[in-house]
């Protein structure tokens, strides 16, 4: 095969790139031209699923709330990784476990590390 036959079947990736491209520059295009620009002050409000609103919307979060969704976040992209073990658990065989348990432990060393900080507990 040569280095030209090789750099002909990334046309195909190529074309849906530009495709993928175009279509968003596209849309972002199309939707700023055709987008109305009428501005009102009950417009400019803040909706609360139709409760009127009261006072600013702008008020300081603890920063527990979000500590709480990030490590919600990364132990249940932990628990994604179990799928292709448990699907290939015959084949991988001892090999296999020993490379979850790892996985496992590294995940259980941050865990402990966070319950030792104290990023789980709401009221100190």
């Amino acid at each position: 095969m040569t280095p030209q036959e090789s750099n002909i079947n990334y046309i195909p990736l190529l074309m849906q790139v530009a495709v993928a491209a175009g279509f968003v520059v596209f849309t972002l295009v199309v939707t700023h031209i055709l987008t109305p620009r009428v501005k009102t002050n009950r417009k400019e409000e803040n909706f609360e699923c139709g409760i009127e609103s009261q006072g600013n919307a702008r008020f300081p979060v603890s920063i527990r709330y979000f500590m709480t969704a990030i490590l919600f976040v990364l132990f249940d992209v932990e628990v994604i990784f179990f799928y292709p073990y448990a699907v290939n658990f015959n084949e991988l065989e001892l090999q296999g476990l020993l490379a979850v348990v790892m996985f496992v432990a590294f995940f259980l060393i941050g865990f402990l590390y966070v319950l030792k900080k104290g990023a789980l507990e709401w009221e100190k």
